[in-house]
């Protein structure tokens, strides 16, 4: 493991004193509670930690100097902080960033303010300090909170980040959810669009640097393109709805197919003459990407359209493609108002009394049923905490079934689910535990809501499901933080009394 060096104290200009604004003197309050729970607690030290090791092994021989790592440490305990902050705030980065360069109080936090000059990470900075861990090390992350909110310091007596009530582990509660992909609703016609533009912008965009074949300006693709779909929503209003949408999209089809032979031709120029550019290989091999991804999937998308409108007939769920841009999307029938069906996937969640999240999975591929969630929660959660703390799991009608109930009786783990018979819900619904779980599990769905909206973001902001996986995560650890905040601390007599031992 690697030895993190102590680092000495810097001068920091001190922040200044804000009246007038309740609202701003409330999240002042919080964000310093946040960065000492971040000390308490580990965390920090923990991420500093990973991320040297994870430094270091990425080239073994080298031997840093005192003044790199030290340097390198400072980056990574700005990464952590940089990432919790942008959640608190839901900003994207480029607004994260504007928002550094404005807010003495978010410099002071994320450690950039100096007595010189201030010096803001860019967006693209903070869009490396996102994937500085993989998504595990930041579930360790979170483990680590959750662990020390329930420790008690042995020189004091008090509890280890000076919460005045005691974190409740006992019960958790379980639900399901969709995470909604950054997309437009998935048209079929409409993905020949999206191929046309994104092959056509590509294919001028390599023009533009001096490498052309013989075609038509790729302006006058996107136009006619954007004329057919004009004519398709048209002709949804006619008397001949059917014939006219065919008629349409044998036009789409047509031009969709010029259009790759196009961008074919382009990309396979750039990939040989791709020194005649300014660009470097990696860039060029952006361009290519973007190409290749769209020339992939556009055979099955016209086969699709071609399907659903021409042929009439349906595409089964699985055959789908919902987007030329993120993978890994399903359908999730949902069934409730305004939301029948979403596009996504499946995130597991479950909380703890006070409303920390304490296990969360986001379900790459089609998820299983909830009550076939409910077993690998139970082995995440038993694998960290320690034995005895979990006594009893609430959830909704989803989670019941026979196997369930065997494995929570196996366990020794009072089922506080809710029974999917009406005459099994009337004879437990009168016991007191029963009834409590019961009457408290509500509150889950109001934690999904904050997790979703307020640090989540409506959609993600993430492409792929490894980023989408680690923003929850990041989510779920400035979710937590932020709940430990507004909890209760304990009064400052305590605490003097803590410095006096």
């Amino acid at each position: 493991m690697a030895q993190i060096i102590p680092l000495q104290g810097e001068l920091r200009p001190v922040l200044p004193t804000v009246r007038g604004n309740v609202d701003y003197q409330r999240f002042e309050a919080e964000l310093r509670r946040i960065d000492e729970l971040l000390r308490l607690s580990g965390v920090e030290a923990l991420f500093v930690e990973r991320s040297l090791a994870g430094w270091l092994a990425r080239d073994p021989e080298r031997v840093p100097t005192t003044h790199e790592q030290t340097k390198y440490q400072r980056t990574s305990a700005q990464a952590l902080r940089c990432n919790v902050l942008q959640r608190l705030l839901g900003e994207d980065f480029r607004g994260m960033s504007r928002r550094l360069a404005e807010c003495a109080l978010f410099q002071w936090f994320c450690g950039v303010d100096r007595l010189e000059e201030v010096r803001v990470p860019s967006k693209s900075q903070l869009a490396r300090y996102f994937q500085w861990l993989p998504e595990a090390q930041v579930q360790a992350l979170v483990r680590r909170l959750v662990q020390a909110a329930r420790e008690t310091d042995a020189t004091t007596g008090f509890n280890r980040l000076w919460l005045a009530n005691e974190l409740e582990l006992d019960t958790v509660w379980m639900d399901s959810t969709c995470v909604a992909a950054d997309i437009h609703f998935p048209v079929d016609w409409v993905l020949l669009r999206d191929a046309t533009r994104t092959l056509m912008k590509a294919t001028g965009l390599i023009r533009a640097h001096g490498l052309k074949r013989r075609m038509p300006a790729p302006e006058q693709f996107l136009r006619a393109m954007n004329q057919q779909c004009i004519a398709m929503v048209q002709a949804g209003k006619r008397a001949d709805a059917k014939r006219a949408r065919k008629r349409v999209l044998r036009e789409m089809k047509r031009l969709s197919r010029v259009v790759r032979q196009h961008a074919r031709r382009h990309r396979d120029l750039l990939d040989t003459h791709w020194q005649e550019t300014d660009w470097t290989w990696a860039q060029a091999e952006q361009v290519l990407a973007r190409i290749d991804g769209v020339l992939a999937q556009l055979p099955r998308a016209v086969r699709q359209a071609h399907e659903r409108i021409i042929g009439e007939r349906p595409v089964a769920n699985a055959d789908k493609i919902l987007s030329l841009y993120e993978g890994d999307l399903h359908v999730i029938v949902r069934g409730k108002a305004g939301a029948a069906v979403e596009f996504g996937n499946t995130l597991f969640l479950a909380e703890q009394r006070q409303g920390l999240v304490v296990d969360w999975h986001l379900y790459q591929e089609s998820a299983p049923a909830d009550s076939r969630q409910l077993p690998a929660s139970l082995e995440r959660l038993q694998s960290w905490l320690p034995a005895g703390v979990l006594e009893a799991v609430g959830g909704d009608r989803g989670f019941d079934c026979k196997a369930n109930r065997a494995l929570l009786a196996e366990a020794g783990l009072f089922n506080g689910l809710c029974p999917r018979g009406v005459a099994e819900l009337q004879r437990r619904r009168h016991g007191a535990r029963f009834g409590k779980i019961q009457r408290r599990r509500p509150q889950t769905e109001g934690r999904i809501g904050i997790l979703k909206n307020d640090f989540l973001g409506r959609p993600l902001r993430a492409k792929g499901y490894e980023h989408r996986a680690l923003g929850v995560s990041w989510s779920v650890l400035a979710h937590n933080l932020w709940v430990l905040a507004r909890m209760e601390r304990v009064a400052a007599s305590a605490e003097q009394q803590r410095d006096a031992a």
